[in-house]
């Protein structure tokens, strides 16, 4: 079926497949693969574990290799795959490399049949293609755990907003908008280190400190909507699964700006990046006539 494309979710220690109709946005789910992967191996030893992922998602739904769309973490260069990601603790033997070259020949097919997007312009894009139904012309789209991903939706075309390093107070808007702050907070009230937010929930200062996020949140979300007008908003990562603990706070201050823009949370999970980065063909495919809107 020209309107299935093989989705493919990167990160520091997996890769996640599976075969995306990106017509619909839903996932040919008996063709889902998850494998680990040891991002610190040689080049050659993890495209081969990429490739074997691939591989079995095609076998299982019985077709043969075609159009794949990935979405990585960067620094990349996206348009020719070449990966800049260095001291970071993963993917180090991949620097300076053409990584969908390496993994092109590995599949046997053509670098032009593959795609490769940042995973949060992926994540926005599969909430829209898979959540809500491209009934908006401009959604912003927020990543929030251990770093800041962000990016924007318009007109059919999602691109990183990049504004991870935006200037925010005094510093960028990453040290606010992170688990790095969280810890950095915490141990400023308690003058002890925790190991990570999921610990920090069982502590009773996590609320003063949720509710001050919050607003930090809702003030930075209203910078972005006087500089992007956005017509909703979605939000992502580990963070943003205890709404009950900020979304509120955030909305009464973006309101008090004068944005009165829905926020949701997303709802398809690692899915989401997976029919995000299927549906980076979608256009393609539309000009190319093998599909139709």
């Amino acid at each position: 079926m020209n309107s299935l494309v093989l989705g493919i979710d990167i990160g520091g220690s997996h890769i996640t497949s599976a075969l995306i109709n990106i017509t619909t946005g839903e996932m040919l789910r008996e063709s889902y693969v998850r494998k680990f992967v040891n991002s610190h191996e040689e080049a050659d030893t993890i495209m081969s574990a990429w490739a074997e992922a691939i591989n079995q998602s095609f076998s299982l739904a019985g077709l043969a290799v075609t159009k794949i769309g990935i979405a990585m973490p960067g620094p990349l260069d996206y348009d020719l795959g070449v990966c800049w990601i260095k001291d970071q603790d993963k993917y180090e033997k991949l620097y300076g490399l053409n990584i969908k070259e390496m993994l092109a020949l590995k599949l046997g097919i053509r670098a032009a049949d593959i795609k490769i997007m940042n995973d949060a312009c992926c994540f926005l894009q599969g909430e829209v293609l898979g959540t809500l139904d491209e009934q908006y012309q401009t959604v912003m789209g927020f990543t929030l755990g251990t770093g800041l991903g962000s990016a924007l939706y318009q007109d059919g075309e999602v691109t990183d907003a990049d504004l991870w390093r935006a200037p925010f107070r005094d510093s960028i808007a990453e040290e606010y908008l992170s688990t790095r702050w969280f810890l950095k907070r915490y141990a400023e009230l308690k003058a002890e280190d925790i190991q990570g937010v999921k610990q920090l929930l069982e502590d009773p200062v996590s609320a003063d400190i949720y509710d001050e996020f919050g607003k930090t949140l809702g003030i930075f979300l209203s910078e972005c909507a006087d500089s992007y007008k956005p017509e909703a908003i979605v939000l992502g990562g580990n963070i943003a699964k205890s709404p009950e603990l900020y979304l509120k706070q955030a909305e009464e201050v973006l309101a008090a700006h004068g944005h009165l823009i829905p926020i949701s949370i997303a709802r398809l999970g690692e899915e989401a990046a997976l029919i995000g980065a299927a549906g980076t063909w979608k256009r393609a495919l539309i000009e190319a006539g093998a599909i139709t809107k």
